[in-house]
């Protein structure tokens, strides 16, 4: 067969049901043989970013590698977005790429890319074919290193000229990579060392990222969690690791997390860090992060350990298998929780630090939509069990994190590291192709959203039934917040103008849409998209002046909180930068100066800002009137007094 059919059955040999992708020149031929093959969907995106995002939501939805096909030149430049993302959440991907003619490569011949070079510190692996010889031994590879250790995008460049030669087809049903051996079994002595911590510990907490839904390692983190009664935070790549209904789960954490995870994560004495790799987006000023705790580092990558924390115990291997051998550790040794007080202390922060009450906002009016209470509706509405969500980036990524309840790994897919807008889009359309049995939703907002918008042409022609729910405020809205807190409202070139109107433009694609600025007709048009037969957009309209809170400052330490809703003075939200005189600042002044939780607050996001120009000092600075011990507070919370030494 000639190496293009090669290709093409190399795929078929792997499983490859689709192949997301975009022809030109230099792929001609691939695709040429890819008309022949009966196993093989093709969905034809519109752009080759929109094909790889594709690519990355439907491997993020099932765990089996995404395949993209593209051709050279701009065709494969095209790609390196979406190849940046996957790579930085660690995604399983192969990208075939069309490259020019093994006689003119480095002429700069027409539609000539060194896409090898390019994409080189953004792939796991990448490979140049240059003989038939080696081809289907370079798929084998591709899929095997894809999927194996740390996951990650694989990129294969083939020559034109190549793919147009005669061969022999011989698919090896082995690979021999002796310089690639990934780490799977933990060190036993290094998983007994953890079980020890953890025994010892009095405020221990699981940290958890992606590791744990790319290991499927839900069940034996579960279990840990109940047997040792440990609470978890839960980062962006790692939701749906941990169902949202377990009550030890205690959701988001870092710049945009809960102040009771936030709280936590401070004055753990022991954490668990499970397939997390310490992001600047969680640990917030380094130098402030968890000073009172020991770290056990639990990775499949050995150089995300002590990349950015040292740990006291660093264990490379599977996560799923560390943990079962954690667990067998602590049943042979009889462990069982050491304080229980810890788990009330967070339930007592949790109950008075919620994420959102009805009272925090004098802006809240009847007229006006809360973005918060539109995408908890959404989740009320959806089958946790029969649905995907996927979100572009932004403040309603944000949202959807602190709101949108996931009991499943592979039902919240969202672009982590790179923070790639025009990634949530795409990525719907690619789980949904995997999982025709699920209701799929993207949580866009219109910046976002525009990025990668021609692909409601590939929705619509493959029958593909996404919907798209558009938080609408017709700005960039995360950087829109920064410029507003933090650049005296300079808002350069973040406001957008009201184009297009996005129900027009779902009509001109053939979707249905519609459009809804009135509280009290949310619910209902949520309805009206989830029973939608075919693609659905929903255009929510929201304010610009709407913030995502509670918020670390960046870099700022992880304990600075602005914006946390605190029930016990009022259900307002404290240490916001207010306009003096606002019915806001006044109700937090009256609070303040009432309550005798303001000591508390001190200890965790300064001071109570009355006065936004307010430079007053903090706890510990000279002029401080606070007059609780940081090593104290825990006392305001206990009925007993609380210290270590009084358990003891």
């Amino acid at each position: 067969m000639l190496g293009a059919e090669a290709v093409i059955a190399s795929l078929e040999a792997e499983g490859v049901d689709t192949v997301f992708g975009y022809p030109g020149g230099q792929a001609i031929k691939l695709y040429d043989a890819l008309y022949d093959s009966d196993q093989i969907t093709h969905i034809l995106a519109r752009h080759e970013q929109g094909a790889v995002h594709m690519a990355d939501g439907y491997a993020r939805a099932t765990g089996r590698p995404g395949v993209v096909m593209v051709t050279s030149g701009p065709g494969a430049t095209n790609t390196v977005t979406g190849i940046a993302t996957a790579y930085m959440d660690s995604v399983p991907l192969v990208i075939i790429t069309g490259q020019v003619g093994r006689g003119v490569i480095g002429t700069d011949s027409f539609q000539e890319s060194d896409i090898v070079g390019i994409t080189m510190p953004v792939v796991k692996h990448s490979y140049l074919l240059q003989s038939t010889d080696e081809l289907t031994a370079t798929m084998r590879e591709a899929f095997h290193i894809a999927v194996t250790g740390r996951p990650g995008p694989v990129l294969i460049d083939v020559p034109s000229d190549l793919a147009g030669e005669s061969m022999v087809f011989a698919y090896p049903d082995e690979v021999h990579l002796p310089s690639y051996k990934p780490t799977y079994r933990g060190n036993a002595k290094q998983i007994r060392a953890a079980c020890r911590l953890l025994e010892e510990a009095e405020q221990p907490l699981l940290y958890v990222g992606g590791g744990v839904i790319s290991s499927e390692a839900t069940d034996e983190l579960v279990a840990l969690m109940d047997r040792m009664q440990v609470p978890a935070v839960v980062t962006l790549m790692g939701k749906g690791g941990v169902p949202a209904s377990h009550p030890l789960n205690l959701g988001p954490v870092g710049m945009h997390g809960a102040k009771y995870s936030n709280m936590a994560m401070t004055e753990a004495d022991l954490i668990i860090a499970a397939g997390a790799r310490f992001s600047d987006r969680v640990t917030g000023r380094l130098s402030e992060f968890a000073p009172n705790a020991k770290i056990v580092h639990i990775d499949i990558d050995p150089a995300e350990i002590g990349k950015i924390r040292d740990a006291n115990v660093p264990i490379v291997g599977d996560l799923k298998g560390v943990l079962a051998g954690m667990l067998a550790t602590l049943d042979k040794d009889g462990a069982a929780p050491r304080d229980d007080q810890w788990v009330a202390d967070i339930a007592a922060w949790r109950a008075r630090y919620p994420f959102y009450h009805p009272n925090m906002a004098v802006s809240e009016t009847v007229d006006e939509i809360v973005p918060e209470l539109v995408i908890a509706e959404l989740g009320r509405q959806l089958d946790p069990a029969s649905s995907v969500v996927t979100t572009e980036v932004g403040q309603h990524q944000m949202w959807a994190h602190q709101f949108l309840p996931r009991e499943a790994p592979r039902t919240f897919l969202s672009s982590g590291g790179l923070g790639t807008m025009g990634f949530g889009f795409p990525a719907a359309i690619g789980a949904a192709v995997a999982r025709p049995d699920a209701t799929v939703v993207c949580i866009a907002g219109d910046g976002s959203f525009q990025m990668n918008s021609q692909e409601m042409a590939t929705a619509a022609i493959n029958h593909i039934p996404v919907k798209v729910m558009i938080m609408d405020n017709r700005c960039l809205g995360m950087v829109h917040q920064w410029q507003k807190l933090f650049y005296d409202k300079r808002y350069s070139e973040t406001l957008l103008d009201a184009v297009p109107d996005f129900v027009k433009l779902a009509d001109a694609y053939g979707w249905e849409g519609e459009r809804v600025d009135d509280p009290a007709e949310v619910a209902a048009a949520i309805g009206r998209m989830l029973a939608a037969k075919g693609p659905y957009l929903l255009d929510v309209a929201i304010s610009r002046e709407q913030s995502v809170y509670p918020m670390v400052a960046p870099g700022a330490a992880l304990n600075n909180i602005m914006g946390a809703i605190d029930v016990a003075v009022g259900a307002v939200r404290t240490d916001v930068p207010a306009a003096p005189g606002s019915p806001r600042t006044l109700a937090g002044a009256a609070s303040a100066a009432t309550s005798p939780c303001a000591k508390i607050d001190a200890q965790f996001g300064g001071r109570w800002e009355v006065d936004p120009q307010d430079t007053g000092a903090r706890l510990g600075q000279d002029g401080s009137t606070v007059d609780v011990a940081p090593e104290d507070w825990k006392t305001l919370f206990r009925a007993d007094g609380g210290g270590k030494e009084a358990r003891r």
